[in-house]
C-alpha cells in the first residue's frame, strides 16, 4: 500500500521553509544580512545583556553546538561579539554597536512577523505556536522514540 509523503516530517520540514524564508526574505527587504534563527539570540541579549554560550543554550533550547554555530554566523555579519568569560572555557556573548543602530529596523521587521503570524493564526483557527508547544510538551513527557519502540514492540497475546 502507498502512503501519503505529508509525513509530519515532511510537513514540518515545508512549514519551517514557509515561514523562515519569508522571514528571511523580509529581513532581505529590509537591507539586513540577518537570518530568522538570530532572533531568539538577539531578544535573549536585550532583555539580559551579554551572556555565554551556555546559558543562551539552554534559555533558548539548543544544543550547545547549534548554539555556537549560530553565534559564529553572527560573529561574522557583525551582530554579536565574543570575549572571553572569568573561565578560559567560557565566552561572552554581546551585541555590537552594529547590531544596536539596527535594532529599529529588526523592531519593524518583528512586527510585521507577528502580525503575519496572527493572520496564519486566525487562518488555521488556532495558534500554531501553542498547538507546536504542545506537540514539543507531549514529547518531553513522552519522548517520540519510546512511542515508536511502543509501536514496534510485539503486543503481547495479539500475535499469538
Amino acid at each position: 500500500m502507498i502512503r501519503s509523503q505529508r509525513t509530519p516530517g515532511v510537513l514540518l520540514r515545508r512549514l519551517i521553509e514557509h515561514l523562515d524564508g519569508a522571514v528571511e526574505q523580509s529581513y532581505r527587504d529590509a537591507g539586513l544580512d540577518y537570518r530568522p534563527r538570530f532572533t531568539p539570540i538577539v531578544r535573549a541579549l536585550l532583555n539580559d545583556g551579554p551572556a555565554s554560550l551556555r546559558a543562551l543554550s539552554l534559555r533558548i533550547g539548543v544544543t550547545h553546538s547549534a548554539m555556537s554555530q549560530t553565534v559564529s554566523q553572527m560573529v561574522a555579519r557583525g551582530w554579536v561579539a565574543l570575549e572571553p568569560g572569568l573561565d578560559g572555557r567560557e565566552r561572552i556573548v554581546s551585541l555590537t554597536p552594529f547590531a544596536q543602530e539596527r535594532l529599529p529596523q529588526l523592531e519593524r521587521c518583528w512586527s510585521a512577523t507577528a502580525a503575519a503570524a496572527a493572520s496564519l493564526d486566525a487562518d488555521i483557527g488556532q495558534p500554531l505556536a501553542e498547538v507546536l508547544t504542545r506537540a514539543l510538551d507531549a514529547l518531553e513527557h513522552r519522548p517520540f522514540s519510546a512511542r515508536l519502540a511502543e509501536a514496534i514492540a510485539p503486543r503481547s497475546g495479539a500475535d499469538q
